[in-house]
């Protein structure tokens, strides 16, 4: 017997209409073309699906085991045509996220939480993109989105600027380099660095500053929480190098100094690295707005 979902939806509107006339008006069909397909579907099961000659028309015991078929599978079918619509539209989807900066935590958190009231049926993750290769996993589509300040030329990725930040020095203000009025990579040379637990290259202090200018500091602690860092730097156990949204709070506080990188300063870009089919998706697009936004904030506030 081959049995079709238009099958099933027949026999629950004749049941429900209670006749052939009202059920074709609902399906939207002539009554011979009905007819038609409840005789043909009645030679494929070899019994009668109705009691013809009951007002209104009945099912038969094997038309009422079709119907108790029907609510149960016409419901999921419902639904998940209603998935992929919105799937299509944009209304739901899966947005896994990687981040490449430690710090980053801090910023995306609240991107997230404004995101989940607005985006519901999104299933949102987050993946520390620091234990593994964020950008080919992106490519192979394990994740959606890395939040990343090293762009790359990658076959159908796009790397979408979020908003541009300066790597910091930060120390207590009773150590000795509180008195400058910007460090240099020579200045790191006998001190206790304090940083995330991350390879060197991801981190601004070495890829900008230290590496190039062929410099090693005296030592390097690494931290998993920034509060621990700021602690240990109030307590003049090393000095750091954070993004200035992270230090906004402390450059108003007498235990800290925070100065620029070089006289210049050092200026990073944060971007969203997606692929290119997703970067139009209408949820995509909002959480790369709210990112800006909340990044605004912090560096306002």
């Amino acid at each position: 017997m081959h049995l079709e979902f238009r099958h099933l939806r027949t026999i629950k509107a004749i049941h429900e209409a209670g006749g052939l006339a009202r059920a074709a008006d609902q399906l939207n069909i002539t009554q011979s073309a009905l007819s038609h397909q409840i005789k043909g579907l009645e030679e494929q099961a070899g019994v009668e699906l109705f009691v013809r000659r009951s007002k209104p028309m009945t099912l038969s015991a094997a038309g009422m085991r079709l119907l108790r078929l029907a609510d149960q599978i016409l419901p999921q079918v419902e639904a998940t045509l209603a998935e992929f619509d919105n799937l299509r539209d944009g209304k739901t989807g899966r947005l896994h996220i990687a981040i490449e900066c430690h710090a980053c935590f801090e910023w995306l958190f609240p991107v997230l939480e404004g995101f989940r009231k607005e985006w519901p049926d999104v299933d949102v993750d987050i993946r520390p993109g620091l234990a593994f290769d964020a950008l080919p996993a992106l490519m192979k589509e394990e994740v959606d989105l890395v939040v990343s300040s090293d762009p790359e030329d990658l076959p159908g990725v796009e790397f979408i600027e979020l908003f541009d930040y300066a790597p910091v020095f930060v120390a207590s203000a009773q150590h000795p380099l509180a008195s400058k009025a910007y460090v240099e990579a020579t200045d790191f040379r006998g001190e206790t660095l304090i940083t995330y637990p991350v390879e060197r290259s991801r981190l601004d202090v070495f890829s900008q500053l230290l590496i190039p200018a062929k410099v090693e500091p005296g030592s390097v602690r690494q931290v998993e929480l920034t509060a621990v860092i700021l602690l240990l730097v109030a307590s003049n156990r090393g000095v750091a190098v954070l993004p200035d949204w992270v230090v906004r709070e402390v450059k108003y506080s007498s235990d800290y100094v925070t100065r620029p990188l070089t006289a210049a300063g050092i200026t990073r870009r944060l971007y969203a690295a997606v692929r290119s089919e997703d970067r139009e998706k209408p949820f995509m697009r909002k959480l790369i707005d709210l990112a800006r936004v909340e990044a605004r904030k912090l560096q306002t506030a």
